[in-house]
């Protein structure tokens, strides 16, 4: 009888033991926060040559930073915000500034999340999703089109992106993120305007928790 009271205690408190790590080990879910840079490759703003050109909205530096919300190791959500202070260029009057701000909520498909490579991991993924875009135009742009006098001014849209990446973890919980995706602008300017083909190519640092 002893002897199967101590049994009995020892797998209890094996199995007890047992299901605290398995806990401590699976997590159902987990967050990160990153800060990013890169570079924006710009397109022609119109539709139409204004003063015998197309207007172009050159490639430019981009920084911001991002939230995910992994609800399981595979999928998740992504809230981005982004900057990117560029110019307006090939309309006959010089440069102009053109600051454009980005928001975005995608969806994250994390491709291989348990894989390892030189003994850390390195998740890669797929993303897509849409959102909002605002122009800061530093001053409007005046000309013509087909002789006829217009005015290039600030003009907000929607955007969507979709692209790949790749964060591989320093340790369990810091990581390098290497992302590139296709971003397509709508009407960003006010007259005459139409959607922008781009793309955008970042590096970040991130924090899982």
């Amino acid at each position: 009888m002893k002897r199967r009271l101590i049994t009995g205690t020892l797998a209890l408190i094996g199995t007890s033991l047992y299901a605290a790590s398995a806990s401590a080990q699976y997590r159902p879910y987990s967050q990160d926060v990153q800060a990013y840079a890169g570079e924006m490759f710009g397109d022609r703003l119109t539709t139409t040559f204004v003063n015998g050109d197309y207007p172009r909205l050159d490639d430019s530096v981009t920084f911001g930073g991002r939230y995910t919300f992994n609800f399981t190791p595979q999928w998740g959500f992504q809230f981005s915000a982004g900057y990117s202070p560029s110019h307006i260029s090939h309309f006959g009057n010089g440069l102009t500034g053109f600051g454009l701000t980005t928001a975005d909520l995608d969806l994250i498909w994390n491709i291989t999340p348990d894989l390892s490579f030189v003994g850390h991991r390195l998740v890669t993924y797929a993303v897509v999703g849409g959102g909002y875009a605002w122009a800061n135009v530093d001053h409007a742009v005046f000309g013509s089109v087909n002789g006829a006098p217009m005015l290039l001014d600030n003009g907000n849209g929607i955007t969507g992106n979709a692209g790949f990446g790749a964060k591989y973890y320093i340790d369990e919980r810091f990581f390098v993120d290497l992302d590139a995706r296709y971003r397509y602008l709508n009407n960003l300017v006010s007259s005459y305007g139409q959607g922008l083909n781009t793309a955008e190519t970042t590096v970040s640092l991130g924090y899982q928790f």
